[in-house]
């Protein structure tokens, strides 16, 4: 979309090109935010259309609800909702101001007794979830859940009293990590990607990625999967990648991996684009419609990371 209000330019790129065939996918598929989302950074989309697309997720209280995190459906506002809307203003260069300040006093209320983040609360019973997702009466402190918010708030120069016992929260379970499953790792690497103490990041991070090689938690080799563990609870080929935990180059992660190790990975990011143009949902599908909008923000999440390390221009 043009700054005018237009509609977005159509592609310029060459017909069955990667991007084109996303483009394609993003049309048919996905959401209004994502279609949105899309345009905006691939065909000169306005932030102001990307805002808009996303305040219809957001509730009375600050948070965010009605299915923005497409594993938790209905209208309550949750962390995992409001942790996505702030990847999306992230995203779009607008995670400050009036509308982060609201976030943070609602990530104020819904916290634990330690000062972080549950995955999912109590309110969320009675409502489609998926089953991977427990609600309970009393749910702890998850650095799943706590990790990239508080990253994503210090890397956009947030300043909030919530986000001072959440960062330090968050040292203490980064720090003691000992064994781990992908998706917590990730956490943790958003996270030390935005850590105000640099130095404490790099050494907690040079550890974090001893852990991984160790417990073999990244799948070095896409042509052997086989030797690499599927994490207790995680679907059937449910494997993580170094571009999963490094996903710029300029991610701590990075180092982790060798130069032959981080191609071969890239080279399986864009191999997995299907023949619809999407990108295919690694994790365990329970539903028609969580499946079919989750597809579109994992196309998206692999063309920036294509993006980020030169594998195509757009």
């Amino acid at each position: 979309m043009s700054e005018t209000g237009a509609s977005p330019l159509p592609t310029t790129h060459p017909a069955r090109s990667p991007l084109f065939r996303a483009e394609q996918f993003v049309w048919l598929t996905a959401r209004v935010l994502e279609q949105r989302l899309f345009a905006h950074h691939f065909l000169n989309g306005t932030l102001d259309a990307v805002e808009a697309a996303l305040d219809a997720y957001r509730n009375e209280d600050g948070g965010y609800g009605h299915g923005l995190e497409p594993d938790l459906r209905g209208p309550v506002s949750q962390p995992l909702h409001t942790a996505y809307a702030l990847r999306v203003l992230d995203a779009v260069g607008r995670c400050g101001g009036q509308r982060v300040e609201r976030v943070c006093r609602y990530l104020t209320s819904v916290s634990t007794a330690d000062g972080a983040l549950p995955m999912v609360r109590p309110s969320q019973r009675g409502y489609p979830t998926a089953p991977f997702v427990p609600v309970v009466d009393d749910p702890p402190s998850e650095l799943l859940a706590t990790g990239p918010v508080v990253g994503l708030l210090h890397r956009n120069e947030v300043w909030h009293a919530w986000l001072f016992r959440a960062t330090d929260f968050c040292w203490q379970a980064v720090e003691s990590l000992d064994k781990s499953h992908p998706y917590e790792v990730e956490a943790a690497v958003a996270f030390l990607d935005s850590a105000p103490d640099r130095p404490r990041a790099q050494a907690a991070a040079d550890r974090l990625g001893r852990l991984v090689r160790e417990q073999r938690l990244a799948a070095l080799d896409p042509h052997r999967l086989d030797a690499y563990p599927i994490a207790s609870g995680y679907a059937p080929g449910e494997h993580h990648f170094p571009h999963d935990f490094a996903r710029s180059p300029e991610s701590l992660a990075r180092a982790w991996f060798t130069d032959d190790e981080m191609a071969r990975s890239l080279d399986h990011l864009a191999a997995e684009q299907q023949d619809d143009g999407g990108w295919p949902l690694r994790r365990r599908p329970w539903a028609a419609a969580p499946a079919l909008e989750s597809r579109p923000v994992v196309t998206f999440e692999a063309l920036r990371t294509l993006r980020a390390y030169g594998r195509f221009v757009g």
